[in-house]
């Protein structure tokens, strides 16, 4: 580490940033989602990373570079090798009569400088770099991803295991969940799933297309001689940054076998509540609910709106020696150190609901059940919930309002519903507006009127005719979409003794939702407008969650 925490810290403070009790919640916040103190300090926005950068730059006494604001010629990037660059974290970026200028996550790294310095047989000049900034550097200047398999595939032998391997790779450093290599009639289509929206990036012969699913298969322990039945198996790849995870299904489509890889990554999981975008308010909320040691908290929306990230950030938090907590899951994606997690096995008759039971024998403090989908594994949650236990689950809710008369639909007893839950979480996941290439643009009043009521508009801009609001212009970082990275639009709905009253008298969704509005809860809706307001993500993109229509 550069600086020690007692020095970031004196930093900070010394520069009017944050108070001892500000920082004092850093720690604390860092400490829980598994980060760094500067990393922490970035999220927070408490400091920008270029300004971090250059406190400790000014600290060092070493000069600062960004290179984002820097144009780099190919010849100079290419002085230290790609796989060198991602992993000692430096970058060649200028050259002069003095020698050649490097940025450096870790200047004090002599050995490494010492090094380029006899490859090249100049002098070395260094900088610092933040470690976000040269991450997003290594990806403008890497290799095209059509051409560098072009290349490859150019080859008297083209090596299979190569292919797969830099499949994982692109997509791990584009930040990609899944990849999709899909037959076709002509050719093999290789698609990456960058925040939420399939993108093509890589047209192969369709006569490797077997033989890369083959690699496949071999890696994740599949039958290679199976072609007609879908396959299901998990593969682990070292990678520079990280040893990941790979789920992998294969499915029999009309031109051939199509595989899915789906990324498990560790590193992009390290997620607080704040990170995940849930605002003060909400916060409060679920912090209340899950400091109770018995009681409900529910996580509802559709399948890839974030739920069991949000969940798993609150494991994260409650994950001390002293407790007990066991999840049952289908499958248990992420590994979370000190939690007994159970993979769901209809082979071996582990349902969720039998599972349930069992893990109620093992002495649990804290529960999740990966999905409440029938009345039997209901019926056990809830009553788990009412004999001392803080129990966590997933629904498939449209909103946070609705899966209480879902739950009463299960056939549990109103009362024990309003009894057990706690609190309430539905969620939709938005793309961020790419801060490399972010503008500005004017909306009026009447293009708003086209997708939004009028009362939703007269709240954010009152009597104005129009607005500024941010959009991005794309750029090769965010692929020419303008979005980078994804933020969650939330409502938590708290079970108050009024929610509760209505509960128990059966009323329906929403009369529930009408009085949660009452006593302040705010509507995914409106969180997503005061994200756009924010400057974090579009119009298009909460409408595009949300499905709102103008009536």
């Amino acid at each position: 580490m550069l600086v020690t925490n007692e020095q970031l810290k004196s930093l900070v403070l010394k520069n009017g940033l944050i108070d001892e009790k500000g920082f004092a919640q850093i720690e604390e916040d860092a400490k829980n989602a598994g980060y760094t103190i500067a990393e922490t300090l970035v999220e927070k926005d408490i400091v920008s990373d270029e300004n971090l950068g250059i406190l400790i730059s000014d600290f060092l006494k070493v000069p600062f570079i960004v290179l984002a604001k820097t144009t780099i010629a190919p010849d100079v990037f290419n002085i230290v090798p790609e796989k060198m660059a991602r992993k000692k974290k430096v970058i060649p970026f200028a050259r002069d009569a003095a020698g050649v200028k490097i940025a450096m996550v870790d200047p004090s790294d002599k050995e490494l400088t010492s090094m380029i310095s006899k490859k090249i047989g100049l002098p070395v000049i260094v900088f610092l770099a933040t470690d976000q900034d040269i991450s997003n550097t290594l990806r403008i200047y890497r290799k095209d991803l059509q051409r560098t398999f072009d290349q490859l595939i150019k080859t008297s032998e083209i090596p299979m295991s190569k292919i797969v391997d830099l499949l994982i790779d692109y997509a791990y450093q584009d930040k990609a969940s899944d990849i999709h290599i899909e037959p076709e009639e002509k050719n093999s289509l290789v698609r990456f799933r960058i925040d939420g929206i399939l993108q093509d990036v890589l047209f192969l012969p369709k006569s490797l297309h077997d033989q890369i699913v083959t690699r496949i298969k071999i890696l994740s322990r599949l039958r290679t001689d199976e072609h007609l039945s879908p396959q299901d198996g998990k593969m682990r790849i070292n990678l520079e940054e990280e040893e990941i995870d790979v789920r992998v299904s294969i499915m029999p489509v009309t031109e051939g076998e199509k595989a899915v890889l789906r990324l498990l990554s560790s590193k992009f999981r390290k997620f607080s509540l704040i990170d995940l975008g849930m605002n003060e308010k909400d916060l409060k909320k679920v912090t209340n609910a899950y400091s109770k040691t018995y009681g409900m908290i529910l996580s509802t929306g559709p399948t890839g709106s974030g739920k069991t990230t949000s969940i798993y950030a609150i494991l994260k938090i409650l994950n001390t020696r002293e407790k007990n907590i066991t999840t049952i899951e289908d499958p248990a994606e992420y590994r979370i150190k000190g939690v007994n997690q159970i993979n769901v096995n209809a082979k071996t008759n582990l349902t969720f609901a039998n599972g349930l039971r069992s893990i109620l024998r093992q002495d649990p403090n804290i529960i999740f059940v990966g999905e409440i989908r029938d009345s039997e594994t209901a019926g056990i949650a809830v009553n788990a919930s009412l004999t001392g236990h803080l129990v966590l689950s997933t629904l498939h809710t449209n909103d946070a309002a609705t899966a209480l008369p879902r739950l009463i639909d299960m056939n549990i007893e109103p009362f024990l519903v309003a009894s057990t839950v706690n609190v309430i979480i539905a969620q939709r996941l938005v793309r961020k507006i790419c801060e490399m290439c972010k503008g500005t643009r004017v909306i009026t009043k009447e293009e708003l009127l086209k997708n939004l009521p009028q009362e939703i508009i007269n709240k954010y801009i009152g009597e104005k005719n129009s607005i500024i609001i941010y959009q991005g212009s794309g750029c090769k970082i965010c692929h020419l979409t303008g979005y980078s990275g994804r933020i969650g639009v939330f409502e938590v709905l708290e079970v108050t003794k009024d929610i509760r009253d209505l509960i128990t008298k059966r009323q329906d969704s929403d009369v529930l939702l009408q009085k949660a509005i009452e006593q302040g809860l705010t509507t995914m809706l409106d969180d997503g407008l005061e994200k756009v307001m924010k400057g974090l993500t579009t119009i298009e993109e909460v409408l595009r969650v949300t499905k709102i229509q103008n009536k």
